[in-house]
C-alpha cells in the first residue's frame, strides 16, 4: 500500500470503545471531530465495533444524523461523501437526548454504554463551552460512569483550561474530584500537528543538534503563529480572551517547552511532561514594572489582506466598538537554567497579518571574528527555521560566496520539506483522538503544566485587563513598531515569515 493508502505509520490497534460526544450538534463536532472519526474508522484507527454516542438537547436521533451527514459533506476534505460511505459510518452512531444539567441525561447515557468486545470502555469528549465542564463531571460521577472496573474511562477537555490561574485551579480541582489525573486528557490541537510532534525527533534523534542547542551558540529563539484570518465567528469569545490567552498561554508556551526541554529518560507521557514542567518552572517571573518592555499588545485596524479590504477588529460582528482587546501579542521570556541562561525566547502571535505561518526560528550568534565584515554585503547570522504550518519542514539560512570575481557574501537558503506531496499527513484531531483511545497522554497537558503556564502570564493579564486604549497595526502588514523594542539586542531583529 502507498503512503496515501496507509496514512498512519503508528497504526496501533485500539479497543472497541463507546465514544461519547457532549455537544454533538456543535461547531467543533461538525468541523473537526466527525471528519476525523470517519477517516479513523476507515483507516482502522478506531475499532469497527466502537460506537459514537452523541449527547445533545432539542434534537431527535434522525435530526442529529442529518446534521452529521451535512457536516461531513461540507467539511470532509478527502473526497465525496458517498451513500455507501455514509451508511457504513452512520451504523456506529447513537444519540442520547437531554440537557447537560439534568441527572436523567446521564442515567440514559449509562444505559446506552454498550459492552463491546467484553468491556465497557468509554471516552467522554467535552465539545462544549467550558462553563459546562463541572456539570458534566458531576453528572458522570453521579451516574457511576467514572469507575474503570468494567473498562477504561477517559475524559477529554477542550481549551481554554480556565481563563486565569484561579479558574484553572478550580477546574482542575473539579475534574480531579471525579477522575484520576491519568484519566484526564486536556486536548490542545496545536500539539497534534505532525510538525510540532516532529520537534522532539528533530532534537533528540539527530546528534548534530545537541552541541549547538544552548546559550553558547544560540542568540535567541522566536516562536510565532501568524494568521491572515480575522475573527470570523469568534469575536464574542475573543472579547474575553485576547491573543495572549488564546495562543501564547496555551499553544506557543507548549511549543517552547518542546524546544527548550532536556532529553527525557524515556519516551513516555510522564517522562516527557516532567521535562516540560521543568522548563515552565525555570521561566523568569516578569515583574509588573517590566511588563511594558517585556510584552507587546496591539489590535488590527482596517487594511488589505490577500488583495481584499478587511474591517478593523472593532468593526467585527460581536466586537465592542471601543474594545482594547489585543489581536497581536508578544512576550519576551527568559529560562533561568544552565542551558538557556540569557537567551531570549520571543513568543508572538497575531491575526490579520501579512502571511499565515507558524514557525520556530533559532537564530545563532554571529562569529566572534568575521573576515568578511568589511564587504559590501557582510554575512548575516545563521538561522534554523522549523516551519510548523503551512509548507511544513526545515529551512537553514547560511552564508555563501556570491558567484563572480569577488568574495562578496550572499544568503543561501536550504529547504527540506517534512512530507512529500503524495504522503497523507493526519489532521491534529486524528492523532489526538487515537492517542486518547490508546491511553497515550504524551501530547496532552498535565494539571501542573496548565497551572504553571497561567502563573507565568498572570502578571501580564492583570496589568492589561484595565486598559482603555491599545496601539493599532494595519491589517495585512507587519506594522507593529513596538516589536523593534521588544527584540532590542537580538541579532537580526524581528523575524517576519516569508
Amino acid at each position: 500500500m502507498s503512503s496515501k493508502d496507509n496514512p498512519s505509520p503508528r497504526g496501533e490497534s485500539t479497543e472497541p470503545t463507546n465514544i461519547v460526544i457532549f455537544g454533538a450538534t456543535g461547531d467543533l463536532t461538525k468541523r473537526k471531530l466527525m471528519p476525523a472519526l470517519i477517516k479513523m474508522v476507515e483507516y482502522g484507527l478506531v475499532h469497527p465495533q466502537s460506537r459514537i454516542i452523541g449527547v445533545a438537547n432539542n434534537n431527535t436521533e434522525a435530526e442529529w444524523r442529518d446534521l452529521v451527514k451535512a457536516g461531513l459533506e461540507k467539511y470532509l476534505d478527502d473526497g465525496a461523501m458517498s451513500e455507501a460511505r455514509w451508511r457504513s459510518f452512520s451504523a456506529m452512531l447513537k444519540m442520547v437526548p437531554g440537557d447537560l444539567a439534568d441527572d436523567d441525561t446521564y442515567a440514559r447515557l449509562a444505559e446506552s454504554i454498550e459492552t463491546l468486545g467484553g468491556r465497557k470502555n468509554a471516552m467522554f469528549y467535552c465539545a462544549i463551552p467550558p462553563q459546562w465542564y463541572p456539570a458534566v463531571t458531576r453528572g458522570l460521577r453521579q451516574a457511576g460512569l467514572i469507575s474503570e472496573q468494567e473498562g477504561f474511562r477517559r475524559i477529554v477537555i477542550e481549551k481554554p483550561f480556565g481563563m486565569n490561574l484561579q479558574s484553572a485551579r478550580e477546574l482542575n480541582g473539579e475534574l480531579q474530584t471525579a477522575f484520576d489525573e491519568s484519566q484526564i486528557y486536556r486536548i490542545d490541537h496545536y500539539l497534534g500537528k505532525e510538525s510540532v510532534q516532529n520537534l522532539l525527533v528533530y532534537r533528540f534523534a539527530n546528534s548534530i543538534m545537541e552541541p549547538l542547542w544552548n546559550r553558547n551558540y544560540i542568540d535567541h529563539i522566536q516562536i510565532s503563529a501568524a494568521e491572515t484570518l480575522g475573527m470570523e465567528y469568534r469575536a464574542k469569545y475573543y472579547e474575553n480572551s485576547g491573543a495572549l490567552r488564546d495562543m501564547i498561554q496555551s499553544h506557543l508556551m507548549q511549543v517552547m517547552t518542546l524546544v527548550a526541554m532536556e532529553p527525557p529518560v524515556e519516551f513516555t507521557a510522564n517522562a516527557v511532561r516532567d521535562e516540560k514542567i521543568k522548563v515552565l518552572r525555570a521561566i523568569r517571573a516578569i515583574a509588573p514594572e517590566d511588563i511594558e518592555r517585556m510584552a507587546v499588545a496591539a489590535q488590527y485596524a482596517s487594511g488589505v489582506v490577500e488583495d481584499e479590504k478587511v474591517p478593523a477588529y472593532v468593526a467585527e460582528q460581536d466586537a465592542s466598538p471601543d474594545s482594547a482587546t489585543e489581536t497581536f501579542a508578544a512576550v519576551r521570556f527568559y529560562i533561568d537554567n544552565w542551558r538557556w541562561q540569557g537567551v531570549p525566547f520571543i513568543l508572538w502571535t497575531g491575526k490579520r497579518m501579512k502571511r499565515r505561518a507558524s514557525e520556530v526560528m533559532i537564530r545563532f550568534r554571529v562569529p566572534p571574528f568575521n573576515l568578511f565584515d568589511s564587504h559590501a554585503s557582510p554575512p548575516k547570522a545563521n538561522a534554523l527555521v522549523f516551519r510548523l504550518q503551512p509548507d511544513e519542514g526545515i529551512v537553514l539560512r547560511m552564508n555563501a560566496k556570491m558567484p563572480g570575481l569577488t568574495t562578496d557574501v550572499q544568503r543561501m537558503v536550504m529547504r527540506a520539506p517534512y512530507a512529500r506531496d503524495d504522503m497523507y499527513v493526519p489532521e491534529a484531531y486524528e492523532t489526538l483522538l487515537q492517542d486518547v483511545l490508546l491511553g497515550d497522554a504524551t501530547l496532552f497537558s498535565r494539571a501542573d503544566e496548565v497551572e504553571e503556564s497561567w502563573e507565568i502570564v498572570e502578571p501580564i493579564l492583570e496589568q492589561w485587563k484595565d486598559r482603555f486604549s491599545i496601539s493599532r497595526y494595519r491589517a495585512g502588514t507587519w506594522d507593529v513598531p513596538e516589536m523593534d523594542h521588544l527584540l532590542e539586542g537580538c541579532v537580526g531583529g524581528w523575524h517576519k515569515p516569508t
